[in-house]
C-alpha cells in the first residue's frame, strides 16, 4: 500500500469534531463571481440601464451573497419598470450561466477526506439552480442537506437556513461548522449559534482559511 493510500486510511479513522459540516456555494464551492455579473447586467442591458460598476464594492457583496429577490430588490427595487426587471430575469437561464462558473480548487479533495467521518450540507442564498450545479459538477452523492433560499422564508443574513439544516441533522450548533465568505454568512452562524470559518476573507470567524485542504485540520482533532 502506497504512503497516500495509508494516509487515506488513517485519515477516514478519525473523530471529527463536528456531526456537520456546511458549506455555502458563491464564493466558496464556486467562484461565480463572472456570471453573477453576467447574470445582472443582461438585466440592467434590458432596461437599458449602465453596466455595474465593477469598482462598487457593496454591489459586489450583494449580487454575490444576497438571495436572488434581494438582489433584485437592492439594483430596482425603486425602478418604475422594477416587475419588467424581475420577470426578464426570470427568463435568463443557469445553463448560459454555466460557462462562467468555475470550482474552488481543493474542494471536491477536501469532500473526499470529509465524507464518512462527518454529514455534509450546503445552506446558500440561491434559490432554483442548486440542484444542476451539484449534478454539473460532479457533486452529487455527497450532500445530504442542501437548503436553498427557496425553501426558507427568511434567507441569509437570517438564520433560519442554517437552523433549519440543524433541524434536518437533529444536531445542536456546537455541533456543526458552517464555512461561508460573505457578511452574510458570517450573521446568519452567530445569529443560529453555529461555528462559522471563514474562506477568503477577513471576516470575525473561528478561522480565516485561503484553500479548502485546510479545512480538514480544523475538523479533525
Amino acid at each position: 500500500m502506497n504512503s497516500k493510500a495509508i494516509w487515506g486510511q488513517a485519515l477516514s479513522k478519525q473523530i471529527s469534531r463536528y456531526k456537520v459540516v456546511i458549506y455555502d456555494c458563491d464564493g466558496v464551492i464556486l467562484d461565480s463571481i463572472e456570471s453573477n455579473y453576467i447574470f445582472y447586467n443582461r438585466v440592467m442591458e434590458f432596461l437599458g440601464r449602465d453596466p455595474l460598476d465593477r469598482e462598487d464594492l457593496k454591489a459586489r457583496q450583494v449580487l454575490h451573497t444576497y438571495s436572488f429577490n434581494n438582489v433584485m430588490e437592492y439594483f430596482f427595487g425603486r425602478d418604475v419598470r422594477r416587475d419588467d426587471a424581475f420577470a426578464f430575469a426570470k427568463t435568463i437561464h443557469y445553463q448560459d450561466l454555466m460557462p462562467f462558473m468555475r470550482m474552488e480548487d481543493g474542494f471536491v479533495e477536501a469532500l473526499d477526506q470529509l465524507k464518512g467521518n462527518t454529514s455534509l450540507a450546503i445552506c446558500t442564498n440561491r434559490a432554483t439552480s442548486m440542484e444542476m450545479i451539484i449534478e454539473d459538477f460532479g457533486l452529487s452523492g455527497y450532500f445530504e442537506c442542501v437548503m436553498t433560499a427557496s425553501q426558507v422564508v427568511n434567507p441569509k443574513p437570517h438564520p433560519e437556513p442554517l437552523l433549519k439544516v440543524l433541524d434536518y441533522f437533529g444536531v445542536a450548533p456546537a455541533e456543526a461548522l458552517f464555512i461561508g465568505d460573505g457578511e452574510v454568512d458570517m450573521q446568519s452562524a452567530k445569529a443560529a449559534g453555529v461555528p462559522f470559518i471563514s474562506y477568503k476573507s477577513d471576516l470575525p470567524a473561528l478561522a480565516r482559511i485561503k484553500h479548502h485542504a485546510e479545512i480538514v485540520r480544523h475538523v479533525f482533532p
